[in-house]
């Protein structure tokens, strides 16, 4: 049964998503695959097969992703995993980046994987099955990352949506995963996946030894392998009680600890001003 599966992946002309599509092409797994650029898609999925369908889709543009949708339905008979992996990287701190800069990064991380999400619902519930992935990032579970603000503003919403959105559709019998991954060897932090400020400030020194740092020092050199991710997200679609929040790699689960045990730390070092805003009970 799990062959017959058919999975929505979008962002998969490159990335995990590329690597994710040819795992499931190569066991034999019906795919619909999204790009903004379908000869960039051709180009990553070499050979056609009849288990492969691949869609040039703005993901912004509801009627585009309304398309797409409909045409993996009529192409497969059904959807049943959606991986909404499309998104990019954006450096550079608040004060920097402009208006339209800030909103890009939340159209396509965010409102790119609610279209999806809002056209793909009908579909699961009817069938009253389904998973649903969406790809955030540790940055999306702590935000201690200089020049990376409105990335993390992006992330963390995504990862507060999944975490609704699982409570909202638990009783139609269709799961949900937030995936949040550390730092994996794709070419995410190359120009075409990392935006930078058109205006760049230089007070900011902080900042750009963290952009610098990521362009150059830390992109090659990420110790996730993507390999291993695709073949994770495989395993976790499977599960009959899979994660709702899932992290990947060692840096990942090391900064996740590290943000527990600090906001551990502080709930329990302000406990008594926390707790001391309510109204006074009035004793008899």
């Amino acid at each position: 049964m799990e062959n017959q599966k058919v999975w929505f992946v979008t962002g998969a002309s490159k990335g995990l998503g590329l690597v994710l599509v040819q795992k499931l092409l190569a066991n034999g797994l019906k795919v619909a695959a999204t790009s903004r650029n379908m000869t960039d898609l051709h180009q990553a999925v070499s050979g056609q097969t009849d288990l492969f369908l691949p869609l040039q889709v703005d993901l912004k543009n509801e009627s585009s992703v309304q398309q797409a949708i409909e045409k993996t339905v009529a192409t497969f008979g059904n959807i049943d995993i959606v991986v909404n992996n499309a998104g990019y990287g954006l450096t550079g701190s608040i004060e920097e980046l402009t208006d339209s800069e800030t909103r890009e990064n939340f159209e396509v991380n965010v409102f790119g994987t609610l279209n999806v999400i809002r056209k793909a619902m009908p579909y699961l519930r009817e069938q009253k099955s389904g998973h649903i992935f969406n790809i955030s990032s540790i940055g999306g579970f702590t935000g201690d990352f200089p020049g990376f603000a409105i990335y993390c503003a992006t992330k963390f919403a995504v990862v507060g949506l999944t975490e609704s959105l699982a409570a909202e559709v638990k009783s139609f019998g269709i799961k949900v995963t937030v995936v949040e991954p550390g730092y994996f060897r794709t070419n995410f932090l190359t120009s075409g996946s990392l935006g930078t400020p058109k205006n760049e400030i230089a007070e900011y020194k902080e900042v750009r030894e963290v952009q610098n740092a990521h362009q150059q020092d830390i992109n090659g050199n990420q110790p996730g392998d993507p390999a291993k991710a695709a073949d994770v997200l495989i395993r976790i679609a499977s599960e009959a009680n899979p994660p709702l929040n899932l992290f990947l790699g060692q840096d990942a689960y090391d900064l996740a600890q590290a943000k527990i045990e600090a906001v551990g730390k502080e709930l329990e070092n302000w406990k008594e001003v926390t707790i001391s805003t309510g109204f006074e009970v009035e004793k008899v």
